[in-house]
């Protein structure tokens, strides 16, 4: 099955687009069209008319040269490659009043939002749009009292029904809400992006009927204070080559999505940048959660998972797959995972759902756990997960309401004693340990625990 799911995605992705297919002859500068780019004069309409006018000649580049360029939100058009030349910097101004939100259908959920999708760049209906070069986009930390949790500002950018979009190499800052928000759009790539504070890093979301199908994130650097990659409704996900940092989790997956590879990403606790939700800690949660249903109720499927030689740096927890009702779960495979520094349930596999989790492989698995951890008193019940990881009766492995699940070649270590058993799997069809090795630990009679397990494997 692992080289099935290799074969399938390594043919998944081809490369959206290239610079050479969006930078036109058509060539706009916006000192141009009256842009000053001195950090004081309001430039908004400045780099829209260069923005409008590029895309009326049939598409091309607008240049943002050196300078400070102080603007409200610009709309992209389609045709158009907006690059930000070295030494530029494209700074959101701190009257909201300035800022305007794009208006996602009815259908979803997140239309009822209202101001919560301003940005300071909205691409509403566009088609063929980069943004590239070297300059920084930076969102100044506009908060705002009356927005969401009274701070919440615009974010840098914000997507909707957008296709065959790139960023890259560019530099998002300080933005007051997520560096880049897209909603119902396709063939989205993200790569050389680098992104500091904020809340989320890019998150975007389809609908139960309009998924959001090929985005990459490749070799991108998020640093966030809250979830540096996440969203729902994926159809066709690369996330690779990247390093991620939050004070929250570094990818949170919140609903449904199928053909889905995370791969040789490293993942580093605890945030540079502060969760200002939660009274600005730093911990790092999650490396990896898969939670479909998170949030609210977003029926449908997660299948063909690829997490492959991921590396993971002081977090509570490494790998956590969870599901709810109304969502259910096929093939999820784990392929080279190496785990140091994880302070909280370190593995959780666990089906919540009215189905189990069909097929959930771990292979080639390594996780040096913090430990200190008391033993689980027999009267006390394994709750459903919440938003986050919570306390569980196993200190390396958890699993819960699984049809097969397999453990090849997995170690755990433990720094201080821990006296929870390495693995406890409950309702477990089908359990397949081959050369799982762990520490002995005197006072724990039983390291793997098992509870209406059908099948029990273990491979010398």
């Amino acid at each position: 099955m692992a080289h099935n799911l290799k074969c399938h995605f390594a043919g998944l992705f081809i490369l959206i687009l290239t610079a050479g297919d969006l930078c036109a002859a058509n060539k706009f500068d916006v000192r141009e069209f009256g842009a000053a780019g001195d950090g004081q004069t309001l430039d908004t309409v400045a780099i829209q008319k260069a923005i409008d006018a590029c895309a009326k000649a049939g598409g091309g580049e607008v240049h943002l040269p050196p300078g400070r360029f102080l603007s409200g939100t610009i709309r992209l058009r389609s045709g158009v490659t907006f690059h930000l030349e070295a030494g530029s910097r494209l700074v959101g101004t701190t009257n909201l009043s300035e800022y305007s939100q794009p208006h996602p259908p009815e259908s979803l959920t997140e239309a009822k939002w209202g101001k919560w999708h301003r940005a300071l760049i909205v691409g509403e209906n566009a088609d063929d749009v980069m943004i590239c070069g070297s300059g920084i986009i930076d969102g100044n930390k506009v908060f705002d009292p009356t927005g969401e949790e009274k701070m919440r500002g615009p974010h840098a950018i914000n997507l909707l029904n957008c296709h065959r979009f790139v960023l890259r190499d560019v530099t998002i800052l300080d933005a007051a809400n997520y560096g880049v928000y897209a909603q119902i759009s396709d063939d989205l790539e993200f790569r050389n992006v680098k992104i500091v504070g904020g809340w989320d890093g890019i998150h975007w979301r389809g609908g139960p009927d309009q998924w959001c199908h090929n985005v990459k994130i490749i070799n991108c650097q998020l640093s966030t204070g809250d979830d540096a990659i996440a969203g729902r409704y994926w159809a066709n996900t690369v996330i690779q080559d990247c390093l991620l940092n939050s004070s929250c989790n570094g990818i949170r997956l919140i609903g449904p999505a199928t053909g889905l590879s995370i791969v040789n990403n490293f993942f580093r606790g605890p945030g540079e940048q502060p969760h200002r939700s939660s009274g600005h800690r730093t911990n790092m949660l999650c490396a990896i959660m898969l939670q479909p249903g998170a949030w609210d109720q977003t029926r449908g499927l997660l299948d063909a998972v690829f997490v492959a030689n991921n590396a993971v740096e002081n977090v509570a927890s490494a790998f956590t797959l969870a599901s709810k009702p109304g969502n259910t779960v096929g093939s999820v495979l784990v392929d080279g995972l190496r785990a140091t520094g994880v302070y909280g349930p370190a593995i959780a596999v666990e089906s919540w759902a009215d189905s189990p989790l069909a097929n959930v492989i771990l292979r080639d698995v390594h996780v040096a756990y913090a430990g200190g951890g008391n033993a689980w008193p027999d009267d006390r019940k394994v709750r459903p997960m919440g938003v986050d990881v919570g306390p569980l009766p196993a200190w390396g492995l958890y699993a819960r309401n699984v049809k097969n699940l397999t453990l090849q070649d997995v170690r755990f270590d433990v720094v201080s004693n821990d006296f929870r058993p390495v693995v406890r799997a409950d309702e477990v069809e089908r359990l397949d340990l081959d050369n799982v090795r762990f520490p002995r630990i005197a006072e724990v009679a039983d390291p793997i625990v098992t509870n209406q397990v059908g099948v029990v494997l273990r491979e010398p």
